[in-house]
């Protein structure tokens, strides 16, 4: 089992509900499939870098699953069939991107360093 995560890009013309709703379409398809979801992150509304379809933001979303090749078609097919999605990208990770994935997770790239107190 390969370790894939997959960015989906939704129309800004949704409602938060409207999203959510399309987001569990394609979560309910990769947990159907039998893959084991690690990790889902909601980035929310975002500025585009450049426009699509003649807007200029989208609702972002990233998850993080385990799975065996079969399922990226099959996700894929579903993705290009949404007339709500405006892009998507999947990745099969390699050792060095899931260990980065699983710091960034647990929040190490986050910690401040202790300031040393001035002594006078």
């Amino acid at each position: 089992m390969n370790q894939y995560e997959t960015v989906i890009v939704l129309t800004p013309l949704l409602s938060e509900e409207a999203a959510k709703e399309a987001l569990a379409k394609f979560t309910a398809i990769i947990k159907d499939s039998g893959a084991e979801i690690i990790a889902e992150d909601n980035w929310g509304l975002r500025k585009l870098a450049y426009p699509i379809d003649k807007k200029g933001n989208g609702f972002f979303h990233l998850t993080e699953y385990k799975s065996g090749g079969e399922l990226i078609n099959k996700l894929e097919l579903e993705l290009k069939r949404d007339e709500r999605v405006l892009r998507f990208l999947t990745v099969r990770l390699d050792r060095h991107a899931i260990a980065y994935s699983e710091k960034k997770r647990s929040g190490a790239f986050n910690k401040k360093p202790k300031k040393e107190e001035a002594s006078a």
